[in-house]
């Protein structure tokens, strides 16, 4: 097999047996590999032609590193062949492979930013992505990301992905600054970012996302603090752990991230804002809301006045107490051996 495909590769290259080497190469390029399922195989830099159809053969991408050889050659394209990593289908022909490594059609891999995450989140995602180089050491400035699913291939710089999500961010909020309703409480688009980061870790409901804007941008006119839980919870944790509940002593914390105690809004922003909470902060419900909480559905009720906001609040830690005690009894239940 070896000799016959060097043979019809000399044929060719020198003119002999013109008609053998078309039809016999035609025929053999074309027909499927080996390949029995889709595999991820990565080509190094400086890589010659002999060592790149050796590797090729060994991870069973191809039958026969000669006709690679031969045909790269024929071709004129053994300078063209680019390193990087490369996705083969089952099957795939000789013409395909070399094809592919011709045009630098390499696998691109993602990472997604979900919305809502801190900085420290975000750098620890970033980190944990598979076949990247460098190390995000010092996380980004908070909310300076914008939550997305960004594409990379096989050693591409983390801080550069970083640097795009980044620039991605701040075309965002130009963007949507831009078509920002009349009359709003703040001046600049930092500061909307801030704002939107509050609403979009008090909610993730889409519905709710204008709404709970409205509430803050109220609170905002009339100089009251937003009293917002995830700014406390920042303020305890800076970002880089979670709180699941907030206590009473926790709202006593001094910092200008707790709007229990301070008016206005935080110095930052408190985590990655999306597209959606960025323009429900710019364009929000037009409403006479001052307060909301938790309904126990996932969603808020909403009140326009402080009577209004205690009767549901009376509401919701009847709902509380019910959960906790159903998830009591379900440990008790679990925890308690059978006789």
């Amino acid at each position: 097999m070896r000799a016959l495909l060097i043979i019809a590769a000399l044929a060719a290259l020198t003119g002999i047996g013109v008609a053998f080497s078309i039809n016999y190469a035609t025929r053999y390029i074309d027909q499927p590999g080996p390949l029995a399922s889709e595999k991820i195989v990565f080509i190094a830099p400086g890589m010659g032609v002999r060592t790149m159809g050796e590797h090729l053969k060994s991870e069973q991408v191809i039958a026969q590193p000669y006709a690679f050889m031969a045909f790269t050659r024929l071709w004129g394209v053994t300078g063209r062949l680019k390193a990087g990593e490369y996705a083969f289908a089952p099957g795939v022909s000789l013409r395909n492979v070399i094809v592919k490594l011709v045009q630098g059609d390499v696998f691109a891999r993602n990472v997604t930013i979900p919305e809502g995450l801190t900085s420290f989140e975000i750098a620890a995602i970033v980190n944990a992505a598979p076949v990247m180089s460098g190390n995000i050491a010092i996380p980004p400035p908070e909310g300076s990301i914008m939550p997305d699913t960004y594409a990379y291939i096989r050693n591409d710089d983390r801080a550069k992905l970083l640097e795009e999500a980044q620039r991605a961010m701040n075309d965002t909020l130009s963007d949507l600054w831009e078509k920002r309703a009349p009359g709003l409480p703040f001046s600049t688009p930092q500061e909307a970012l801030v704002l939107a980061s509050i609403v979009e870790k008090e909610t993730r409901l889409a519905p709710e996302r204008t709404r709970v804007a409205g509430v803050y941008i109220n609170r905002l006119r009339k100089n009251m603090m937003l009293q917002s839980d995830p700014t406390v919870i920042y303020a305890i944790t800076k970002g880089t752990s979670r709180i699941d509940r907030v206590l009473y002593q926790h709202l006593e914390v001094d910092s200008p991230y707790n709007t229990y105690r301070n008016t206005g809004l935080p110095p930052t922003p408190i985590c990655a804002p999306g597209r959606a909470s960025i323009e429900a902060v710019l364009n929000p419900e037009v409403n006479d809301y001052l307060f909301f909480v938790a309904d126990g559905q996932g969603g808020h009720i909403f009140a326009k006045t402080m009577a209004e906001q205690e009767v549901n609040v009376a509401k919701y830690r009847v709902i509380q107490r019910q959960e906790r005690a159903a998830a009591a009894a379900a440990k008790e239940a679990v925890e308690t051996p059978a006789p």
